[in-house]
């Protein structure tokens, strides 16, 4: 799928973002991309043949001034980023995802992933989710689980739907990238680990979520949320400067030009800062890895309405820019 870039004065916050580029039939490339749609190439203006942005993220302190320096330097050779294919902004070593951190989204997958025999009506269900996450805030324990970098793909890139995923959903989300590893951090300490953030849609087929042959295990993440391609990411990784407060960032998830997910991280029952804080008890985390915050309200399940073939999804996020998606299904083997 050829799609374009969205015009330059609606690409992100701030003078600069980072992003991996390449031209028709190149190497992809770590760019420094202006705000009015121009692209540095970085391998030649940081004289390193061999760089990647995950390269930037390792060495982030150091290296964010000198970006922001060549942002408004005229001297560097710059290029229309139109000319460019936009790809996933950085391959993570981990991606960390959360589930259950949007207060109606909570609600309503509740209701709708009824457990076989539970007949009871759906304002007892209801009543019970947010019950279950009152519960959770209080302890603050967020949710959090594993993904692999294998089902990351690019913002623009076509997303094959599996033959065997009966209920295709989407999931907007917000995402943190680390730039200064993170060990037992503290809430307080948390949002210091974090270069930038960029836009995840975390697709899962709900029909996979629970292992029904096998009740007591719980959820099957693995099949649910790991094909490839499931995670398109980008188009941008933006500085976290740039971006500012996430308490406050406008969620948008269009389906064929129809707005399925429209909220606020004001929703979040675990803000950016509690979910790295969290995810970094147990994990060190990397330069270049992902956290998920989860995703608000307004999923295939609420709707009654899955991907299908054809279908195309166009994802924005405050000051992140935007990502649009064509479903592929694929032939049955």
């Amino acid at each position: 799928m050829s799609v374009k870039p969205e015009a330059a004065s609606a690409l992100f916050a701030g003078p600069f973002a980072l992003a991996t580029l390449s031209a028709l039939e190149g190497a992809a490339f770590p760019a420094l991309v202006t705000s009015d749609a121009q692209v540095i190439d970085l391998r030649d203006a940081l004289d390193d043949a061999d760089l990647s942005v995950r390269d930037l993220l390792n060495d982030w302190e150091a290296v964010l001034p000198r970006l922001t320096a060549l942002a408004g330097d005229s001297a560097p050779r710059r290029a229309p980023l139109a000319d460019f294919r936009v790809h996933a902004p950085v391959e993570p070593r981990q991606v960390f995802q959360s589930g259950a951190n949007y207060r109606q989204h909570v609600i309503d997958l509740h209701v709708a992933h009824r457990a076989p025999g539970d007949e009871r009506p759906e304002a007892e269900r209801r009543a019970e989710a947010a019950e279950i996450m009152d519960r959770r805030a209080a302890e603050d324990l967020p949710y959090v689980f594993i993904g692999l970098p294998s089902a990351i793909t690019g913002p623009y890139d076509d997303v094959a739907l599996p033959a065997w995923a009966e209920k295709p959903d989407w999931e907007l989300e917000l995402a943190a990238v680390i730039g200064h590893p993170a060990y037992q951090v503290s809430v307080e300490e948390a949002l210091d680990h974090v270069a930038g953030y960029t836009i995840a849609n975390d697709l899962t087929d709900r029909a996979t979520v629970f292992r029904r042959d096998m009740p007591q295990i719980g959820t099957d993440w693995l099949r649910s949320k790991n094909a490839p391609g499931f995670t398109p990411l980008g188009p941008w990784i933006v500085p976290a400067a740039s971006v500012g407060d996430t308490g406050d960032l406008r969620l948008t998830l269009k389906l064929n030009g129809e707005t399925m997910q429209d909220e606020s991280t004001k929703d979040m029952i675990f803000d950016v800062a509690r979910m790295v804080s969290y995810a970094s008890q147990t994990a060190r985390l990397l330069p270049g890895d992902l956290v998920l915050t989860g995703s608000p309200a307004g999923n295939g399940m609420h709707w009654g309405r899955l991907l299908r073939d054809g279908d195309v999804m166009d994802a924005s996020i405050t000051g992140l820019g935007s990502q649009r998606t064509r479903c592929v299904a694929e032939a049955s083997r």
